[in-house]
């Protein structure tokens, strides 16, 4: 767990007030640059979440600036909502900011408690407010990331429970504020639906953060790192294979962007095994971490799927 870092209070009566702060010592003592530094390299694309992230940075940065300058402020409302399609980095830039939180002082403990609904949601009368609060408990201190969090509100379910969770999220949102930071995350309209129903979550979210789509070439250049790390390679007919099955994956239901390329992954790698399993004699170090044309295009992408069932089986 990283060390917590000591930000200056505001001086109290009978200090002296300083005239500056310095902005880049605040920033250096902080260490958040190497949190952003692996958030950049880690994630390829999403540029604009990635400068969201750093203006967020920076706000808090001024803000303890202002606090050592003798300025009084309400502590800033940290919820957020992060919006987009399946496997786009959610969950990723939640650790990241969860991390950077605690190092500007805005966290104590600096870990994330990743939910759904099933952790939240009891089945009975008397089951949502123990599993809800138990949920709290150990987010306390960090960041609570709730999943598809508009599976929370349920209205054509009658006897449903999870009002009872939203209502508890929303008091402890507002009352402890300063000791729990909840990001609500999932697919856009869902999002904006939810929130239309439920203006309570709306007027506690200050930072909207919205995670386009990969494009091919990044979807491309993920997979890439993702052999790269894995102490693999792709050949050059394997990596135009690549860049079809990418187009023709993302026309097949369920596309889960970076998500769906590593299921990819691991499934050419389950078909290389086998093909080196079938020669006959020794496999050197470079077949052992090449992967071939054939490797991806065994892939059913390539063929008509023949149902959606058969379709959310394809990788």
């Amino acid at each position: 767990m990283l060390d917590t870092v000591k930000i200056n209070s505001p001086p109290t009566e009978g200090q002296q007030t300083p005239a500056t702060v310095d902005l880049r010592a605040l920033y250096a003592e902080t260490q958040i640059e190497a949190l952003l530094t692996e958030l950049d390299e880690e994630l390829i694309g999403l540029a604009p979440v990635k400068r969201r992230i750093r203006e967020i940075a920076s706000f808090l940065l001024v803000a303890r600036a202002r606090e050592r300058l003798g300025f009084s402020s309400a502590p800033p409302t940290l919820h957020m909502a992060f919006t987009g399609n399946p496997g786009t980095g959610k969950t990723t830039v939640a650790l990241r900011m969860a991390s950077i939180l605690h190092r500007l002082g805005y966290s104590r403990r600096g870990h994330l408690v990743s939910v759904t609904r099933d952790d939240l949601v009891g089945q009975y009368i008397g089951h949502t407010a123990p599993k809800t609060k138990e949920v709290l408990k150990r987010a306390m201190g960090g960041v609570l990331f709730i999943d598809e969090a508009y599976y929370l509100y349920r209205p054509e379910n009658e006897k449903d429970y999870g009002q009872e969770a939203i209502e508890i999220l929303l008091q402890v949102m507002e009352t402890q504020r300063e000791d729990l930071t909840v990001i609500l995350a999932g697919y856009t309209d869902r999002m904006n639906t939810f929130f239309h129903s439920n203006p309570g979550f709306r007027s506690r979210i200050a930072h909207h953060i919205d995670f386009p789509d990969y494009t091919d070439e990044e979807l491309l250049a993920i997979t890439e790192k993702l052999a790269r790390d894995a102490e693999y390679r792709l050949s050059e007919s394997a990596r135009e294979a690549l860049r079809e099955y990418i187009v023709l994956r993302r026309q097949q239901p369920n596309f889960a962007n970076a998500r769906s390329l590593r299921n990819a992954f691991d499934r050419a790698r389950l078909r290389q095994a086998m093909r080196l399993f079938q020669l006959d004699g020794e496999v050197d170090a470079t077949k052992l971490m090449t992967l071939e044309d054939s490797d991806i295009r065994a892939s059913r992408v390539f063929a008509e799927p023949r149902s959606d069932d058969d379709a959310t089986r394809l990788n």
